[in-house]
């Protein structure tokens, strides 16, 4: 049986500040930095990871180095399969100052059309959600039985998988959905598909 477990990286100051990230290259801050390394204990507790795979982001990379330091899995591999959201031209802009000025990109508010449109030099909802999808069906057909892989991510491409894996509506995802920085998501293959053990799960922490 197939175990993939998606971890959400670490905090940044970008996200204490409710700030669209993207691709910015965003380091973790000294809370992200602890984050992670409790997540790197729990996770060398709990799973005998075979690969270790992250976003080639910087958040997501100081993040699975984390892990590796704490004894999860081998040396890390970084892919751009598993980057967030690109932004485009409002990377940087708050959550407010987005979705106040540029509403037609609020999925509560606008639903479908906002899951379609595209952001200048950026990436739609949709496109993000196909991105994911095939890379997630692509580590599926290549991983071994019995394997046990780390994906350490994003939020908007856990919303994304979360919602495919799931059968939930992608706009509830997105609208209602929460991911804890490193928020651990497991899925496992079973005879008739992929069983989400769990999703959105910081209780480790205590």
């Amino acid at each position: 049986m197939t175990t993939v477990v998606c971890l959400r990286h670490g905090e940044t100051d970008w996200n204490a500040d409710r700030r669209l990230q993207g691709w910015a290259p965003t380091p973790l801050n000294d809370r992200g930095r602890e984050q992670a390394a409790a997540a790197g204990d729990h996770l060398a507790a709990s799973y005998d990871v075979d690969r270790l795979l992250a976003s080639d982001l910087r958040r997501t990379r100081e993040t699975a180095t984390i892990l590796h330091e704490s004894g999860v899995g081998p040396e890390p591999a970084f892919e751009k399969t598993w980057r967030e959201r690109d932004f485009g031209v409002y990377q940087g802009l708050t959550y407010d100052e987005m979705f106040t000025e540029y509403p037609e990109f609020a999925v509560g508010r606008s639903g479908e059309s906002a899951l379609a449109r595209t952001p200048e030099r950026g990436e739609g909802l949709l496109d993000l959600r196909e991105r994911v999808v095939e890379g997630f069906d692509r580590l599926l057909a290549e991983s071994g039985t019995d394997e046990t892989i780390l994906v350490v991510t994003h939020g908007g491409v856990l919303y994304a998988l979360v919602s495919h894996l799931t059968d939930t509506d992608f706009v509830t995802a997105v609208d209602e959905g929460g991911q804890g920085n490193c928020a651990v998501n497991e899925f496992r293959a079973v005879d008739d598909g992929i069983e989400a053990v769990r999703t959105n799960d910081t209780s480790y922490r205590g």
